[in-house]
């Protein structure tokens, strides 16, 4: 007999094996947290962890993907329609995440958690787009996403480095304007 990964045990075992490593990941480097070290915090076995996840990596990429979508609350972005509000909380919310990474010191990880940042925006502006464009420009609109979802993550990356005492929703609404109406 299968059990489905929607069954709540399993989804508690999924969600323990993720709070611990994420508490680990609060105390050691990424590049320090073993599987054994996972399975002792969460009180699981080896079989366990390896049934919820490929391998470490695998499970940095899950919590990643899965904080990040809270962070965004990806549902409600995903009905809303691209404009200058929605923006703005976008890149909010990138930022926020960012900075709450910094603080568990995934240092050489940077690429793995862009990746996971554009993928993540790539899908909520192609749906956000798709709701208020044409469906035969759907080539386009899949573009259109890329470049906002590389955009938003490359704004948010020089919001870091040059930060300069000037909130993440300042720094991007100078830009609003011409991400609208383009560059005349």
């Amino acid at each position: 007999m299968t059990q489905s990964k929607q069954d709540p045990r399993i989804l508690r075992t999924r969600k323990l094996i993720m709070d611990s490593f994420i508490e680990l990941s609060g105390k050691k480097e990424f590049k320090d947290i073993t599987v054994k070290d996972i399975t002792t915090e969460a009180m699981i076995n080896r079989a366990t962890f390896y049934y919820h996840f490929a391998d470490i990596y695998d499970l940095l990429e899950k919590v990643l993907s899965e904080v990040l979508l809270i962070n965004l609350n990806g549902h409600n972005y995903q009905e809303s329609s691209l404009n200058e509000e929605s923006i703005i909380r976008i890149f909010t919310a990138i930022t926020n995440f960012q900075e709450s990474l910094s603080n568990r010191c995934h240092r050489g990880y940077e690429d793995t958690i862009a990746r996971i940042i554009r993928e993540q925006l790539e899908i909520i502006f192609y749906k956000m787009l798709l709701k208020q464009g044409k469906t035969d420009e759907d080539e386009a609109l899949k573009v259109t996403a890329v470049i906002l979802s590389w955009g938003i993550y490359g704004a948010s990356v020089e919001w870091r480095r040059n930060r300069k005492e000037i909130e993440p929703k300042e720094f991007i609404q100078s830009a609003i304007p011409y991400i609208f109406s383009g560059i005349q």
